[in-house]
């Protein structure tokens, strides 16, 4: 295999001896005209916002809500790895742009097609589309966590949506998303408590204390789960309490 290996090197090497091998110059030139700058800027700002995106999605939308209260679901429910991971994310991720679509179209109209159609500058473009999503958080922010930030930075009360900067919407719609995630959490644990604590009860009444009780709740915790009409209940709740 070496040996072979080492007699295909070589050929490669003569054959590219005797033949031109095409090479691809990649050079960056400076812009000649302002068009050709505001092009520059343009490809550069789209690139930006392209990797910018995931975290956007993460901080600036629902997506934290859901999935945490699908990671409670499944730990209160004790199937441990089912529903997998990249399932609840991708469920997250499809209530969050479903969610979402509205206030995205709104941010697109107003900021990012009048940019396109170059009507206004890159200033009043990032204010036009992070407004709807501003107003958005904030609606979904609770007082007190907005309060606290302002402390923080000494700021003084904003008077309306436009004077909360983006550094304080951010943080605080994080906190309150955390605090409504919890909360949610709280309330799907109680009933599936109560199921494994009536299991464990009977299980130590019948002397069967070697037996885990988590075998003989586990299904019916599914079963109760899937009776009740569970998904449709849950993500019909979180999706209404979006404002």
């Amino acid at each position: 295999m070496k040996i072979f290996f080492s007699l295909l090197v070589v050929f490669v090497i003569t054959a590219a001896g005797a033949t031109t091998i095409p090479t691809i110059n990649f050079s960056l030139s400076a812009p000649h005209t302002p068009q050709q700058l505001v092009d520059s800027l343009n490809v550069l700002v789209m690139l930006t916002l392209l990797f910018l995106a995931p975290s956007m999605i993460l901080v600036m939308t629902t997506f934290v809500r859901f999935i945490i209260v699908f990671g409670f679901l499944r730990q209160a429910l004790g199937t441990q790895q089912i529903p997998p991971t990249q399932i609840l994310v991708m469920l997250a991720l499809v209530l969050t742009i479903f969610v979402m679509q509205p206030i995205g179209q709104q941010a697109y109209n107003n900021g990012i097609q009048p940019y396109l159609q170059k009507k206004i500058g890159y200033v009043q473009a990032f204010d036009r589309t992070t407004l709807p999503f501003k107003k958005f958080m904030i609606r979904n922010t609770r007082e007190e966590d907005l309060a606290l930030f302002f402390r923080i930075r000494h700021m003084s009360n904003p008077q309306n949506v436009k004077d909360v900067p983006l550094t304080i919407a951010v943080p605080a719609f994080l906190i309150s998303e955390l605090k409504t995630s919890f909360e949610i959490g709280f309330l799907l644990f109680l009933p599936f408590l109560i199921i494994d604590m009536v299991v464990s009860s009977i299980l130590m009444s019948m002397g069967m204390m070697m037996l885990p009780p988590v075998m003989i709740s586990l299904p019916f915790k599914i079963l109760v789960f899937v009776l009740i009409n569970g998904w449709d209940l849950l993500i019909g709740n979180l999706i209404s309490s979006v404002k």
